[in-house]
């Protein structure tokens, strides 16, 4: 086991579920050591539980992140030869504001009002949120979507160097955040007009079919998949350790999530998939 996952983030953004869902997906998870720690505690740990896929480090759950000293961590945890990965996790501000408030929880960075706190802790946290190899916008995630997407993103089986997510998204329900690539297959005949396909959705034959079937979606995806071909090695030469790559259709029920899978089984082994709002009402 060498590889090593810093996860830090906004307070309210989902620690705790990360938390849970990596030591499912078989992580060895330490929260909230010092940062002065991490390194000393990574060399003792990595030949005791060389059976885990990794090992994660959750920070600043309690506020109090350092953002230069968890940079100059993470270096030299590539430097000691551990591939070390900083995930960082993000919601927009009015999500953030919301879950403090319905949960009558006080935020850890001392503020007049829980608006106040979360901007001075976005602005402080900015150079992290630069330096992170990988972003996740948990706002428009529940408890077991963002379960989910973590399970897909770091389980056992993922273990190439650069991670390649496909995510199938709806428009009307927000662009995500998080995206590298954004396409849109909003052009498509839409399902959602068939009377017998409506209630369906893109992981059924019925669907799948009508979609990919059309010669503008074989166009779309093929051309796409040329793209990604070179776009994809380049990207790893630059260093870039996750790519996200999300599909959108009006309600992302039916086209995205077909384009998304015809999509992630041309890319091959080693591709997750994460449809965001396939189940939505």
């Amino acid at each position: 086991m060498n590889e090593i996952l810093i996860v830090t983030g906004m307070s309210g953004a989902g620690r705790s579920t990360v938390s849970a869902a990596l030591e499912d997906a078989g992580w060895s998870v330490i929260d909230n050591l010092p940062l002065e720690l991490i390194s000393r505690v990574s060399e003792l740990a990595s030949p005791g539980i060389a059976e885990a896929t990794g090992l994660a480090f959750i920070v600043g759950r309690s506020g109090g992140v350092d953002p230069e000293q968890l940079i100059r961590t993470i270096e030299d945890l590539r430097a000691q030869g551990f591939i070390a990965k900083l995930l960082f996790l993000d919601a927009p501000d009015d999500v953030l504001v919301s879950r403090f408030e319905g949960n009558r929880r006080r935020h850890p960075v001392a503020a007049s009002s829980v608006a106040n706190a979360i901007q001075g802790e976005r602005n402080l946290l900015k150079p992290l949120m630069e330096h992170a190899d990988m972003t996740i916008d948990t706002g428009a995630l529940n408890t077991n979507q963002l379960r989910r997407r973590i399970s897909e993103m770091f389980n056992a089986v993922q273990s190439s160097p650069m991670r390649i997510n496909v995510m199938s998204f709806g428009y009307s329900n927000g662009i995500p955040r998080d995206a590298d690539l954004v396409l849109d297959c909003r052009f498509l005949p839409n399902p959602h007009w068939v009377e017998e396909l409506r209630s369906h959705t893109g992981l059924e034959k019925p669907v799948s079919d009508f979609v990919l079937e059309n010669d503008d979606a074989e166009h779309f995806v093929g051309d796409l998949i040329n793209m990604l071909s070179w776009q994809i090695p380049a990207f790893s030469r630059e260093g870039k350790a996750y790519l996200s790559i999300a599909i959108g259709c009006t309600g992302g029920k039916h086209r995205s999530v077909a384009i998304a899978e015809e999509v992630a089984r041309r890319l091959g082994v080693g591709v997750t998939l994460f449809h965001r709002d396939v189940d939505r009402s």
